[in-house]
């Protein structure tokens, strides 16, 4: 997304909310500071304060077939607006993670807010979700290298023609 442009697209918008919902409270809360540059953040109004609750986790029999029910996760979720100013309308903010961390998912929410606003967007995305993504992307890569490094290959050998 530009700089210029009022909102993101669903895709664009979906990619940043994934990053959020994957990183820490402690890096959420030094990454906003940073790109507010110490001023304090907006203000808001909760249109659902962080809330504890669980949700269903499917799977699928070897990952395409029929869906079955695996067990419960807990998670957290939170949704607030930031209070309009004269010139821009108001940005809601949406957050959902697992686990039970309420400031996590107001960081969360609170960030996805400033990311649809034109004057935030290029700061947070810099200094919040582009090295969080290479981050996350990084650890994603090792875990595949681990698994790859114990996996057993199977052969059969023909014998004769």
């Amino acid at each position: 997304m530009s700089a210029t442009s009022a909102s993101p697209s669903s895709a664009t918008r979906r990619a940043w909310m994934a990053v959020l919902a994957r990183t820490p409270r402690a890096d959420l809360e030094a990454a906003l500071q940073r790109a507010l540059q110490g001023a304090p953040p907006p203000a808001y109004d909760w249109l659902r304060p962080p809330e504890i609750g669980l949700a269903m986790v499917r799977g699928r029999v070897g990952g395409s077939g029929d869906p079955f029910n695996l067990g419960e996760a807990t998670v957290t979720r939170a949704t607030l607006r930031l209070r309009s100013t004269g010139e821009t309308t108001a940005a809601v903010g949406v957050a959902c993670h697992l686990g039970r961390d309420r400031r996590r998912a107001e960081l969360a929410a609170l960030a996805d807010a400033l990311l649809q606003m034109p004057e935030h967007h290029t700061a947070l995305h810099q200094q919040l979700i582009a090295p969080f993504a290479e981050q996350q992307a990084a650890q994603r890569a090792e875990r595949r290298q681990d698994a790859a490094a114990t996996r057993v290959e199977f052969f059969t050998m023909v014998r004769g023609d």
